[in-house]
């Protein structure tokens, strides 16, 4: 999605959002939404880029979990924890430390693949 789109909505495009059916239209999540949006972009300025904020919580090195099995990655890590308090310190909303931890996942800076998997430790 385009970021600085989001992070300029007006609040009357909120509103509008708010009766779109297609998304989620909690009155809540929709206008953090746009705060969220706004606090990355100040997190790219101020560190050259979101990446590189991320990033340097873990050395700039990918974490490998060694899970002997899917079930026992966990849902949420001390990193999650620290990470997700950092963002709320910065300003966003809706990022506890569950959604955190699958989004490093997703991104690459935790490894979860279990140990019998072929993309572990890859």
């Amino acid at each position: 999605f385009d970021v600085a789109r989001v992070a300029s909505m007006t609040d009357a495009e909120l509103s509008e959002a708010l009766q779109n059916p297609d998304i989620v239209r909690h009155r809540q999540k929709v206008p953090s939404a746009r705060k969220n949006a706004q606090v990355f972009m100040e997190t790219q300025s101020e560190f050259g880029s979101f990446s590189n904020w991320l990033w340097g919580h873990v050395s700039d090195k990918p974490l490998i979990g060694n899970w002997p099995s899917a079930s026992d990655i966990p849902a949420s890590t001390p990193l999650s924890d620290q990470i997700s308090k950092a963002l709320k310190k910065r300003g966003m909303n809706f990022v506890g430390t569950t959604i955190i931890y699958a989004y490093l996942q997703a991104v690459g800076v935790v490894n979860d693949h279990w140990v019998g998997c072929w993309r572990h430790g890859a």
